[in-house]
């Protein structure tokens, strides 16, 4: 390495100081006659030498690091991912590009639901059907028709045999999911159903309309045996805690109420969006420990808490965990940068994955609070997303009328 003149003497001044006030005055005086330097120019230049080499190791570090980062995402561009042979199953997440995109919705699709056994996927579009695709082979298998209007939720009970679906018709259809026929519908809304579920046991369905109720109706009979009146505004979506104790709901009123199941009774309501909340999901008991880990600073009250736990999404962009129990918000997630429409938990516990009108599918660590993966999903906004229990694939919807297929490793 070649030192210019003036690098030359500002380093024989530095070492001439450094020699001087570690004692070493012979070997000073010797130096400074060899490097033809006066005795007396040293002082000025206060611990350079010193300065210098602490900032030479800083930089190496910081040189280390850098090439680390690099090495990762080499590995993750050629291989899938860092240590892609040692992930768990539990830390797969969804990579680009897609692995299917099905197309034959004519409007926005604003549901995408994984059948619980069979290889199907089910899609709901403002065209008023619902489309049924097998998403090993990417191949359309049917449409069932019968609502009159843009189709806003469907949901499949835990064994697969029925399928509910919710309509601007303001009505609820009970589907056969082996006849693939629609076997009851039911009336009672008095405005657009914006979300329909069963209850985990399956004797259940629950539905919420812009006429500001919820309704509990009878699988075996389909008569409303329950309606839950509070929000003041259109209710988004309702999701039933996996105990079967508990509903949560979200609203154009800006608040998630937590309702008791058996009484019907509002327990709670969470406060902090300040625009309409889209979309809500129940944390499963596999992400616990990832959010009490998240938010425990050394407090002992944090330990106390064991859930359960609810995340929101909403037009103020941003993702907000709730402990459901006492009403206070864990922490906010910001990132999107358009309304959060849809949310969900990784069955390992340790992610979130959200979709948004900024056309993105994102993959947030719990633990950490920090997005770790952004996929420019689709060309319009992304409405709906859901993943597979037990095998590596997303689907997402969009306004873009397609409905994609996303494997995860």
């Amino acid at each position: 390495m070649v030192l210019s003149e003036k690098q030359k003497n500002e380093l024989n001044q530095a070492i001439a100081e450094y020699l001087t006030t570690n004692g070493y005055t012979i070997s000073f005086k010797e130096f400074c006659r060899e490097a033809n330097l006066p005795s007396n120019e040293s002082a000025e230049r206060k611990d350079q030498l010193e300065k210098k080499w602490t900032s030479v190791i800083r930089l190496q570090k910081k040189v280390m690091d850098l090439e680390t980062k690099l090495q990762e995402a080499l590995q993750e561009a050629t291989t899938g991912g860092p240590t892609r042979e040692k992930r768990q199953p539990g830390e797969w997440v969804p990579r680009p590009p897609e692995k299917f995109e099905l197309k034959g919705h004519r409007d926005t699709v604003t549901r995408v639901v994984f059948h619980p056994t069979f290889d199907v996927i089910a899609s709901a579009s403002e065209d008023a059907t619902i489309k049924i695709w097998d998403y090993e082979s990417g191949e359309y298998e049917r449409t069932l028709k019968g609502h009159t209007a843009p189709v806003q939720d469907i949901a499949f009970d835990h064994t697969g045999k029925w399928l509910v679906s919710c309509s601007a018709d303001m009505s609820v259809r009970l589907w056969d999911f082996q006849t693939y026929q629609c076997v009851k519908t039911m009336h009672g809304h008095d405005h657009n159903v914006s979300s329909v579920t069963f209850t985990p046991s399956g004797d259940h369905i629950i539905s919420c309309s812009r006429d500001k109720t919820i309704k509990i109706w009878e699988v075996s009979t389909t008569f409303c045996v329950k309606s839950l009146v509070g929000h003041r505004e259109w209710v988004r979506m309702i999701r039933v805690y996996q105990d079967s104790t508990l509903l949560a709901s979200c609203s154009v009123d800006h608040t998630v109420r937590i309702w008791s199941l058996p009484s019907g009774e509002c327990k709670s309501e969470l406060r902090g969006h300040d625009n309409v909340i889209e979309c809500i999901a129940w944390a499963p008991d596999s992400a616990g420990p990832h959010i009490s880990e998240s938010v425990s600073n050394g407090g002992s009250e944090i330990q106390k808490r064991s859930g359960p736990y609810l995340v929101s999404g909403a037009r103020d962009k941003t993702i907000r965990m709730w402990d459901a129990v006492n009403g206070l918000c864990l922490f906010i997630l910001t990132g999107h940068d358009n309304w959060v429409r849809g949310l969900l938990f990784h069955p390992g516990g340790k992610y979130l994955l959200s979709c948004s009108d900024d056309k993105s599918l994102r993959v947030w660590d719990i633990k950490n609070k920090r997005n770790t993966k952004t996929i420019d999903a689709h060309t319009h906004f992304c409405t709906s997303l859901d993943m597979h229990r037990n095998k590596p694939f997303v689907i997402t919807g969009s306004v873009d009328t397609s409905v994609k297929v996303w494997e995860c490793r």
